[in-house]
């Protein structure tokens, strides 16, 4: 069984390449929804529904004891509802693996006082860093601020356009001690940010997501044991039109095969709440 990787768009495969460094010897399966990117604008409902359906490919069509969400605005949006609801009527023996929590580990670690966001729309509406953090450092300042010009420079490959609008999103950040980079895209430009903040810490979730994964499997050997060991890697995208693969390749730096993926509709709890109790009853009856 594979370790799955699911992402909105490009920003997944710097965390599979992330993942697949530090540890290979696990199979590897990545999916990015690019036919419906960008998530950070859409409905917390739109991105539950769609993180729901590709999480339920991966579980089905690759083999995947455990999904890595590596979106924060569909980890916030869905990872309650998948973990304590669609997992358990669907998918009980599978775990599903966010980014923010780590992340917000790694702030609270670090002793800053005064923090700096920048993510998506989705993800600063929800307010989800600023009231986990708050219970974990009552006294600790978190500044937000939505920047959502840097998901369709990476995706587009608008690297030269990208320290001009850099700059222009720091300004807020001048004091900050540290500054959280809440989108898997964003780490494609993590350089400049650390030129624009040269004495704030950087936290990028590349660098946290791999220590943070194999600390989890771990402390869960009952999934470790299920993870099949021959390096292999799968990259799909529910769009692979225009210059897609292009700029996937230039992101992970090599030559890799997106292949098109089809998603369809997954059950519902109550379908599959159904469907156990009519298995259940038959079974009964032999």
């Amino acid at each position: 069984m594979k370790i799955g990787i699911f992402d909105s768009g490009l920003g997944g495969l710097i965390m599979t390449k992330a993942l697949a460094e530090a540890l290979p010897q696990y199979d590897h399966a990545y999916l990015g929804d690019t036919a419906n990117l960008p998530y950070g604008a859409r409905s917390p409902e739109q991105v539950r529904a769609l993180t729901t359906r590709a999480v339920c490919w991966l579980l089905r069509e690759q083999d995947c004891a455990l999904v890595v969400i590596a979106c924060n605005t569909a980890t916030i949006a869905a990872l309650d509802y998948l973990q304590n609801e669609y997992l358990p009527a669907n998918f009980p023996q599978r775990r599903i693996f966010g980014v923010v929590s780590p992340t917000m580990e790694a702030v609270a670690a670090g002793g800053f006082s005064r923090v700096g966001l920048i993510a998506t729309e989705g993800t600063v509406k929800s307010g989800a860093y600023e009231k986990e953090l708050h219970k974990i450092s009552p006294n600790i300042s978190v500044k937000s601020l939505a920047t959502p010009l840097l998901v369709p420079l990476v995706e587009n490959g608008g690297d030269k356009y990208a320290p001009a609008v850099i700059a222009d999103y720091m300004e807020p950040f001048a004091d900050a001690q540290a500054l959280v980079l809440g989108c898997t895209h964003y780490p494609h430009y993590k350089k400049l940010f650390a030129q624009q903040l040269p004495r704030a810490k950087i936290i990028s979730q590349d660098e946290i997501l791999p220590a943070a994964l194999s600390a989890y499997l771990a402390e869960h050997g009952d999934i470790e044991a299920n993870l099949s060991r021959g390096g292999g890697r799968f990259f799909g995208a529910t769009d692979v039109g225009g210059s897609y693969s292009a700029q996937a390749q230039r992101i992970f730096g090599g030559n890799i095969d997106i292949a098109h993926v089809v998603i369809p509709e997954p059950l519902s709890v109550q379908e599959a709440a159904q469907g156990a109790a009519q298995k259940t009853m038959q079974n009964s009856l032999m």
